[in-house]
């Protein structure tokens, strides 16, 4: 890879890091969020809900819609828009204006995220391409969990007004390193639609988005109120929130590796044995998160999972439509967003019905329902094809 190509994998990366940042990192805050705009916390977590169906409803539209357009251009666009919201949400004291700020860019975010792997594959040969895309995931990754702890540390260390304005701080740099070392990027050929499609009329196809939606409903509807459970349950100092939301963040990149071991040793295992190992973690989560030191090493854990859920999802999905992987990771992305929306609005319900320690509940029972939907696609796999049954544990 030249130092060219390098620079652009580099800014594509950073921007998708500023991209998820800005629709996760407000997770760290919400507490903030809530004291500012004089709302509940279960009504803050609206900025991450609703953001997230905005992203699933335009997940596997809006880059087919967008796709024969100059790559730059595009980027420049979702980003310009970004940089917008951000600034409004920062500058505004209406909440219902700063969640209009924040669902507007949403509904571009997939755009950019396509295009970032797109461009990165294409800046290289086609040896070193999985090398390229693997530096954006690095992106993502660190928009989904580094960024929180970063912008809650923001929050308690300097201001609430300076961890928002982190967020359009990364998009203006992006953007303008766009402008300069980013070159016009005509698109050759468009994608066709008809057999991405026709995915949509298999049964397991569907089966999986249901199980990978509930699979993030698991992890997000408990870690999106993470930073009040440290608060309220577990009587944390904001600094020392910031340092637990740094752990998780650390760990879920640990996830992010171990994954790729475990997913190409034996897939099922993994993705069967999930659902069951992070149950036992809420379980410990409920017993004793008023506790620092056991809290310190569940979220380590927790973190972990986390981050070996992510590759989960993405696997689940590409796995039953691997005929159609541009649509496939559009539906990935729409399924992966459903799941922090249901997740994150039923647990804000649990919170403000039953009590914050009552969250881990949404965590239980969208495990329990991924199981049933792993298991029935797993069912149908074996019966279509018994040569090739997912249920075979010792297959690599």
């Amino acid at each position: 890879m030249t130092k060219r190509d390098q620079l652009l994998v580099f800014i594509v990366t950073i921007g998708v890091f500023g991209i998820i940042n800005t629709e996760m990192g407000v997770i760290g805050i919400l507490p903030s969020i809530a004291d500012h705009f004089q709302v509940s916390v279960s009504k803050a977590g609206l900025l991450v809900s609703l953001f997230a169906l905005a992203v699933a409803v335009s997940g596997p539209t809006m880059p087919l819609l967008f796709s024969g357009v100059d790559r730059k251009k595009m980027m420049l666009l979702v980003l310009g828009i970004f940089v917008i919201g951000n600034m409004v949400s920062l500058l505004t004291t209406n909440f219902i204006i700063a969640l209009i700020a924040r669902v507007v860019p949403a509904f571009f975010h997939p755009i950019y995220c396509s295009l970032a792997f797109t461009v990165a594959a294409d800046s290289v040969s086609e040896e070193e391409a999985p090398k390229a895309v693997a530096k954006v995931f690095i992106g993502v990754s660190a928009g989904m969990v580094i960024g929180v702890p970063i912008v809650s540390f923001l929050d308690s260390a300097v201001s609430f007004e300076m961890a928002m304005a982190f967020f359009a701080i990364v998009n203006v740099l992006v953007f303008f390193a766009t402008v300069v070392f980013v070159p016009s990027m005509p698109v050759k050929e468009r994608i066709s639609y008809g057999t991405q499609l026709s995915v949509l009329k298999k049964l397991i196809p569907w089966l999986s988005i249901v199980a990978v939606i509930l699979l993030n409903s698991a992890v997000f509807g408990v870690y999106s109120y993470l930073a009040e459970y440290l608060k309220t349950v577990t009587n944390m100092s904001p600094n020392a929130t910031s340092l637990f939301l740094f752990i998780y963040g650390g760990a879920n990149i640990i996830g992010n590796i171990a994954a790729g071991k475990l997913l190409t040793k034996n897939a099922l295992k993994t993705v069967v044995i999930f659902p069951f190992a992070l149950g036992v973690i809420y379980t410990i989560l409920y017993l004793f998160g008023q506790l620092t030191f056991p809290m310190a090493i569940i979220t380590l854990i927790w973190g972990i999972l986390a981050g070996i859920g992510a590759n989960i999802n993405q696997y689940w999905i590409m796995s039953s439509a691997p005929e159609a992987p541009i649509f496939a990771n559009g539906l990935f992305l729409t399924s992966a967003n459903l799941g922090t929306m249901f997740g994150a609005a039923i647990g804000g319900i649990f919170i403000a019905k039953l009590g914050t320690p009552y969250v881990v509940l949404v965590g239980f029972i969208s495990l329990l329902l991924s199981v049933v939907f792993i298991l029935l696609r797993n069912y149908l796999s074996c019966t279509k094809n018994k040569s090739s049954c997912m249920l075979n544990w010792n297959r690599k």
